[in-house]
């Protein structure tokens, strides 16, 4: 567990946030092997089928994901407090409300996969792949929630190391499942879906059994079951928003892949390997963004306001750093990149991936800026500025989705980025130094 209410903050961040990235990229290679491998092994169709499905499985994982997320800042503030009494009454609390909740998505999911795929315009030569790999994604459902709670219980209080080695041998396993069953039993959709599912239930039972082998401020004892009300309210409040505004962004996102489904298959399977390509550019933003919102969290808790500030800056000029990188590498990259996916015969969808990204290498920077920003406000537990910024970004960027990409292509999906990742920025940037000269100001010099 780590303390980040003591000792530099650019330390506490960095060995936060690597542990973090690495993590997050380990999950992001389950999604990228079964692009890879189904592109090359199964074709452009089933590439394509997969790319359809996935928005839909993201609205329910970050919605789930949200509440943990809502939870984890709760208990950042108790873990900073020093009242480990409440971090577990609060992890007994989220645990077993985010159960329920997973086993309803779980329900409606297979009931409704096929009005679902219809809604976003999926064509009819992939439909019956697409609706297969979703309704097998779904059955994993719970055990994706599971990992995702246990795992930010454990950055709550500073370790963001642990999930990252069971992630790491899920991974592993994934990669190796994926090519058993796709590309040596000629499975196609079914067997990424199967090896993915296999992969989440393997990190979550790694995950837990850590948990009641090492951490007691974890451990849940049965007489522990039991959800405290005033907490539950809490967690619905704080969670519950930022399950909306973690849901905007893949809601936003099935609008976008419906007008990319409308353009045909090659602009489906090009679409869906340069958004791998986006996830594993802005993970590492993401991670900084996490390790800002507990450092914020934990000094709030502990009534450390000088840090609160100190670490804002501080993260921004990590997420700046950072980007320096990420674009000198996809400008060097983007060739070899989309060839990764696309078959030989596959050209057109190669040069619509390779023009993106040309324009993305420049445009990652706003994705670290925002993110930098909206972990420093969840921290402060302003969860509806969050979800504000986020409705406001992906609104933007949908809109001119629809207007640029029948125009002018899969560029105008970039373009359309920048212009909503910009109007996320011109809100939150004056927000802050209003809120910090009106509103934070008063509360630091009462206590």
């Amino acid at each position: 567990m780590r303390n980040m209410t003591q000792g530099p903050i650019r330390g506490h961040l960095l060995s936060y946030a690597v542990p973090l990235i690495l993590g997050n990229l380990f999950q992001l290679t389950y999604n990228a092997v079964d692009s890879v491998v189904i592109g090359r092994f199964a074709g452009e169709d089933a590439l394509a089928a997969v790319g359809a499905a996935n928005p839909v499985m993201t609205i329910a994982v970050l919605g789930v994901s949200g509440l943990c997320m809502g939870a984890s800042v709760l208990c950042s503030q108790f873990f900073g407090a020093g009242d480990l009494a409440a971090v577990k009454r609060e992890t007994a609390t989220a645990l077993l409300a985010g159960a329920v909740l997973s086993a309803a998505v779980l329900i409606f999911g297979l009931a409704f996969t096929g009005p679902i795929l219809q809604a976003i315009n999926v064509p009819p030569e992939i439909f019956s792949m697409a609706g297969l790999y979703l309704r097998i994604i779904f059955c994993g459902f719970p055990f994706t929630f599971l990992y995702n709670a246990l795992s930010a219980f454990l950055r709550s209080v500073g370790d963001s190391k642990t999930p990252v080695r069971y992630l790491a041998a899920a991974s592993v396993l994934n990669v190796v499942l994926d090519v058993a069953f796709v590309w040596g039993l000629h499975w196609g959709v079914m067997g990424a879906a199967v090896a993915t599912v296999i992969a989440q239930i393997t990190s979550a039972l790694l995950c837990a059994a850590h948990i009641y082998r090492k951490v007691p401020v974890l451990q849940l004892k049965p007489e522990d079951l039991r959800i405290d009300r005033e907490l539950l309210g809490k967690t619905v409040a704080s969670g519950g928003i930022t399950a909306l505004q973690q849901s905007c962004q893949p809601i936003g996102k099935v609008f976008i892949q419906s007008v990319i489904n409308a353009q045909g298959v090659s602009m489906i399977a090009a679409f869906n390997a340069v958004t791998r390509v986006d996830d594993f550019a802005c993970i590492p933003e993401q991670s900084i963004s996490h390790g800002m919102m507990t450092c914020v969290a934990q000094n709030r808790g502990a009534g450390r306001h000088d840090r609160v500030h100190a670490t804002l800056r501080t993260g921004l000029g990590l997420e700046v750093s950072y980007w320096v990188c990420i674009c000198a590498a996809t400008l060097l990259l983007k060739t070899p990149i989309m060839r990764l996916f696309a078959a030989d015969e596959a050209a057109g969808m190669l040069q619509m991936g390779v023009d993106y990204l040309t324009i993305m290498a420049f445009l990652y920077l706003l994705p670290g800026l925002t993110n930098g920003m909206q972990g420093f406000f969840r921290g402060m537990g302003q969860m509806s500025v969050t979800l504000f910024c986020t409705a406001l970004q992906i609104s933007i960027r949908a809109v001119v989705v629809f207007v640029l990409v029948p125009r002018i292509g899969l560029t105008g999906a970039a373009w359309a980025c920048m212009a909503g990742w910009g109007a996320m920025l011109a809100f939150e940037v004056p927000y802050y130094f209003w809120c910090r000269k009106h509103k934070w100001m008063t509360i630091e010099q009462e206590q």
